[in-house]
């Protein structure tokens, strides 16, 4: 399909820089395809959903990933910033270097607060591999637990570009940018329609007999690429790696089997039940990277409403949500939703989508 058909303007004073007080006074728009919009606010979900409906987070835990360090390559130096993405070994990490052209193979670079190598905690590095996009496999000088601690000394929250392009990150966002059940260490993006919930919207979702199941998927800083061809055929997608365990996947299933509803909280719990899914609409315990690209023609297999937050123009997930309600609905709702004052992005509100039906 051609890029362009997910584009649409979007005002920069509708772009979220921080979240709603408290997380569950974000506002709330509700798309039921062939229906209409309804503008509600969070901490009304457990209303707008039904007993015995099955809600699917992603537990997955931000880690400190934006770096800023310093390239040596003799008596050579230059600035460089990395933002790592997937861990491929105990002491090794996928990264987006920025600007790209300073590394190469057998660089080495030193990392510290803003690249000053004077702090206490500082780490080292080795360019093991140039890839395309500015992509580099590190080979750091500490591992495993060292590794975690060191970048939490010296790493900063990884805000979105959006964010970080008009104030720095604080230790505000450290929390802010984090669910309340983030469990397992692992991404460099938060899976951002889970900052919404609060332990009183958690209980009164229990109270209204509304399931809860985790699965992980540690969300890549590819999440923020933009698209930057003309077809979505010739997009590749950044593989991001994930599970889904036995149990989550035997309560979905049940689920399934009574007639009960399947709510995936956010596009990376969304992505990751898709991948897990068998051809006969089942899911499997599951675990891997994937890199699944879902648009418009899709067949979902197990999800029935997803909760989200509103996605970037042209984006993969613009075109996720357009796959999962329609691509002429969610223009019309991202229309209503700018004319009306929502708030946009990872920090912004949130939308209640239902499947439409030929989906």
């Amino acid at each position: 399909m051609r890029v362009d058909l997910f584009d649409f303007d979007l005002p920069e004073d509708r772009i979220a820089l921080r979240p709603a007080e408290p997380r569950d006074a974000a506002r709330l728009l509700v798309v039921r395809p062939g229906e209409g919009v309804e503008d509600r606010g969070v901490v009304e979900l457990p209303a707008l959903l039904q007993p015995g409906d099955v809600m699917i987070f992603n537990d997955t835990k931000v880690i400190p990933a934006q770096l800023k360090g310093v390239r040596r390559r003799g008596d050579a130096s230059a600035q460089v910033d990395a933002t790592l993405h997937m861990r491929v070994a105990p002491d090794r990490w996928l990264a987006f270097v920025r600007p790209g052209k300073r590394v190469a193979a057998g660089d080495r670079i030193h990392f510290g607060h803003d690249g000053n190598s004077c702090f206490l905690g500082a780490l080292d590095a080795t360019v093991i591999e140039k890839r395309e996009g500015g992509e580099a496999l590190l080979a750091f000088d500490l591992s495993g637990p060292f590794l975690d601690e060191a970048l939490h000394a010296v790493g900063h929250i990884p805000l979105p570009p959006y964010i970080a392009s008009k104030r720095p990150d604080d230790e505000r966002d450290r929390t802010d940018y984090q669910t309340i059940f983030a469990r397992d260490e692992g991404a460099v993006a938060a899976p951002t329609a889970g900052l919404h919930f609060t332990p009183e919207l958690f209980a009164a979702l229990d109270a209204r007999g509304i399931e809860r199941h985790f699965v992980t998927l540690h969300v890549g800083a590819g999440t923020f690429l933009p698209v930057k061809v003309d077809d979505t055929a010739d997009h590749k997608m950044h593989a991001e790696s994930g599970s889904v365990s036995a149990q989550t996947a035997a309560a979905v299933n049940a689920a399934r089997a009574r007639g009960s509803r399947v709510v995936s909280v956010g596009t990376t719990s969304l992505r990751l039940l898709e991948s897990a899914a068998r051809d006969d609409g089942t899911l499997t315990e599951w675990s891997g990277a994937t890199s699944i690209f879902i648009t418009p023609g899709y067949r979902f297999r197990i999800v029935d409403v997803l909760m989200t937050n509103f996605h970037l123009p042209r984006s993969t997930l613009f075109m996720l949500v357009s796959a999962f309600s329609g691509l002429e609905t969610m223009r019309a709702a991202y229309a209503h939703a700018i004319e009306n004052g929502y708030r946009f992005y990872s920090y912004g509100d949130a939308c209640l989508l239902f499947r439409a039906q030929n989906q």
